[in-house]
């Protein structure tokens, strides 16, 4: 603790000494700037989903021992970072259910087995505390209305929610739902999300693209006499359960915000809001779903409000397929969030690639990595998700790593949800040592990650030098107290190198420049 105690002393002395020689140093003029390289953006979302129900992705199968699935996750969170994502996407309630001991709902059966056994640890306590460890942003991923995956009542726990309410579930397409019109559904719903949102530091909420029910042939959806109790004021049905969507949608986003303003909410919906044929302001599509009409998903209206911090479409056809070109509907997305400030990420359908079922298109290895190209053209696509981290592992037709090599070649920091900045941090000497270049700063407290620029020769730091990720080295989380290390080890010997360091908030927000160190 002494010891401790001594270097904060000494870091505190060197501050004293930087901060009163800044003044008379004169910083080395660097080069003209360029303008920043979109092959390299500074931040740009890189995110994958991790399936838990029917056991997608993670754990693998149900029952597992604790340290097994624990190994599992681990695996994933190394292979996002070496693919150089920045963001997971876990899901934690897939069924009405949880991956934390919810006093609300019983643990997930996609853990043990058994729907309400104790794994034995804290799965969502250890996904968020392992992602942050390797500075990989973790959003917690929730299904509403999903009760099972059958429509049997009887198979769930005698203490689930939907066995002691059975008026609030409704059995439709072999699975069970709760009722999105029944004002108590919805409130519970909302209750057993920020259960999580408070008690856990998860970077955002998030939904897929699963309100009311996708539609089956042959069969209803059984909640006339809700209509008929809560529609009253509505001119259709089609109304009334697009009113209780967008309910959910905005009294969610107000209690996060109310609890935890850095938590962001996002939704990632079926890409088609209606067809033009269907609507004028539609996309030039005849897809066979449109999430207004039949999901009751007024996914362009959660935009234009301002609900939802980012939108992720499932843009999961190929560029050039008919009924849904990529290019279209990505198109109308971007005009869609253009001014709004909701960010636009676009879902990528990995589990299609080299699939002999799938259209032609899905058999070239370069086809995704072709959409991350074509984005390019758009400033409002922000990043990408992967679905799902099984498809990225497999790596069918090399896809991934072909992406990578031309998309992913530097590391991106999280998109922002903009806000006031903190303060510059203090960036003290440098040192070269046997593992590389040491550096050392100095933080304000309403910081929790850093960016590290390296530059070539010893010169200042342009904002231009900045712009863009060809100087980033790599980012990263602060450890507990005032004084961060960092050990560049790609850095060669005898080379002149001009470093700075920015911090991050909560809200990815990222501070002004720290002064250069030149070693």
């Amino acid at each position: 603790m002494m010891r401790r105690v001594g270097l904060v002393a000494t870091m505190v002395a060197l501050l004293g000494s930087v901060l009163t020689s800044a003044v008379a140093v004169a910083t080395p003029v660097g080069p003209d700037c360029v303008a920043p390289n979109p092959a390299t953006p500074k931040r740009q979302l890189r995110a994958e989903w991790i399936a838990s129900v029917v056991n997608i992705d993670w754990p693998s199968r149900p029952g597992l021992p604790a340290a097994e699935q624990q190994a599992e996750l681990i695996r994933w969170l190394d292979e996002a970072v070496g693919r150089r994502l920045n963001t997971v996407v876990l899901q934690v309630r897939p069924t009405a259910d949880a991956f934390w001991p919810s006093p609300l709902e019983p643990w997930s059966e996609w853990i043990t087995g058994v729907q309400g056994q104790d794994p034995g640890y804290d799965p969502l306590a250890f996904a968020v505390a392992e992602a942050h460890r390797r500075n990989l942003a973790l959003h917690a991923w929730f299904n509403p209305y999903r009760v099972a995956m059958h429509a049997d009542p009887t198979r769930l726990r005698p203490d689930h929610p939907a066995r002691v309410h059975p008026e609030w579930i409704v059995p439709y397409g072999g699975k069970l739902y709760y009722n999105p019109g029944i004002p108590e559904v919805r409130r519970f719903t909302e209750d057993a999300i920020l259960d999580a949102v408070r008690r856990y530091d998860v970077d955002a909420v998030h939904f897929d693209d699963y309100f009311y029910p996708y539609p089956v042939a042959g069969q209803q959806f059984d909640d006339e006499a809700t209509w008929q109790r809560y529609g009253a004021g509505f001119a259709t049905k089609a109304d009334w359960r697009r009113d209780n969507v967008d309910l959910l949608v905005s009294e969610l986003a107000a209690r996060i915000a109310e609890h935890k303003p850095w938590v962001e909410f996002g939704i990632s919906p079926f890409a088609v809001w209606r067809n033009r044929a269907t609507d004028p302001e539609g996309s030039d599509t005849t897809a066979g779903v449109q999430t207004y009409d039949d999901l009751a998903a007024d996914t362009r209206r959660w935009v234009r409000e301002g609900w939802i911090d980012y939108i992720v479409p499932q843009v999961y056809w190929n560029i050039g397929f008919a009924p849904a070109d990529y290019a279209k509907v990505v198109d109308w997305w971007a005009r869609q969030v253009d001014g709004t400030g909701v960010r636009l990420y676009t879902g990528q359908a990995n589990y299609k690639v080299g699939v002999s079922t799938q259209s032609p298109a899905w058999m070239i290895p370069g086809e995704l990595s072709s959409h991350l190209t074509f984005n390019r053209s758009y400033p409002q696509v922000s990043g990408d998700v992967f679905f799902s981290a099984k498809d990225v592992r497999a790596n069918r037709l090399s896809h991934m790593d072909i992406l990578v090599a031309e998309h992913y070649t530097r590391p991106a920091l999280v998109p922002a949800n903009p806000g006031p900045a903190p303060r510059r941090p203090v960036l003290l000497p440098a040192r070269r040592g046997k593992d590389g270049v040491t550096l050392h700063w100095l933080h304000d407290s309403r910081s929790t990650a850093f960016a590290v620029y390296r530059l070539d020769g010893l010169r200042g730091a342009r904002p231009c030098d900045l712009a863009d990720a060809s100087h980033l080295v790599a980012t990263g989380r602060h450890a507990d107290g005032p004084v961060q290390r960092f050990t560049d080890t790609t850095a060669a010997p005898g080379r002149h190198y001009t470093y700075v360091i920015t911090v991050l908030d909560r809200r990815h927000n990222e501070s002004p420049p720290s002064g250069p160190q030149w070693i």
